[in-house]
């Protein structure tokens, strides 16, 4: 077991307001999604074959595993189709989904959030969230299974952190203890399990974790942070 369980905010400056309206936005989500069950789901979930071919899938679809034929249930959504792109961002797949996503929301947003700023980091946060979810519909464009998550916007974040706070101290609970481990150790780990996750699920139909929206949406928040880590330096004291 390796989860991280908090860092080091002591020097935080600014209230991480937008994190904590992302946090209560996508529980609220989740809960219309446990009144309103799979169609309401299937109607704002990113569909890969909606985003590459421009087209509303209003039916349930079958999709063959293994020579058995699996029903993904299928509902109009809005218009146009590419809006799920966002709100796909915003919804999840089970308790444990959004449990893990709100608590690496929670742990590494606040300090990005300190450093960029409120509306730049809510920016930032729904471009990486864009750009992972077209990262995973690119390596399968004709999949007709939903994906859903906060999960490639959060990559972002921890790609954002790893160079804006690439020494701070994370905790992280390591089986039955916890210890203190340098922000680019625990980060480093992360990004590997999801390299070897994805190289495992390549030619995998069956739903599982979109390793390749994590991986794009690390990328986007390694990369702007790289070329923003002077123009946003730390604030003194930091």
């Amino acid at each position: 077991m390796f989860v991280p369980i908090g860092d080091d905010n002591t020097r935080r400056q600014r209230f991480p307001f937008v994190v904590y309206l992302l946090l209560a936005l996508n529980c609220y989500v989740w809960f219309l999604e446990l009144g309103h069950g799979e169609e309401f789901l299937a109607m704002y979930a990113a569909v890969p074959f909606e985003i590459s071919h421009g087209i509303d899938l209003v039916t349930t679809q079958y999709l063959s595993i293994r020579g058995e034929s699996i029903p993904i249930v299928q509902a109009p959504g809005p218009s146009p189709i590419y809006l799920t792109l966002v709100t796909s961002m915003f919804m999840h797949a089970s308790w444990m989904h959004i449990i893990g996503n709100m608590a690496y929301l929670l742990i590494f947003g606040d300090q990005i959030e300190d450093r960029l700023g409120h509306f730049k980091f809510l920016v930032f946060y729904l471009i990486a969230g864009v750009v992972a979810a077209l990262a995973q519909i690119v390596t399968a464009p004709n999949s007709i299974l939903p994906t859903v998550g906060a999960s490639g916007a959060i990559a972002g974040v921890l790609g954002a952190y790893l160079i804006l706070y690439p020494g701070n101290a994370v905790r992280v609970l390591l089986f039955n203890t916890i210890v203190a481990l340098p922000a680019y150790t625990v980060l480093g780990i992360w990004v590997l399990m999801q390299v070897f996750g994805q190289l495992g699920s390549v030619g995998a139909h069956a739903p599982g974790v979109a390793y390749m929206a994590h991986l794009g949406g690390f990328a986007v928040g390694f990369v702007v942070s790289w070329f923003v880590r002077e123009r946003y330096p730390r604030r003194a004291g930091r």
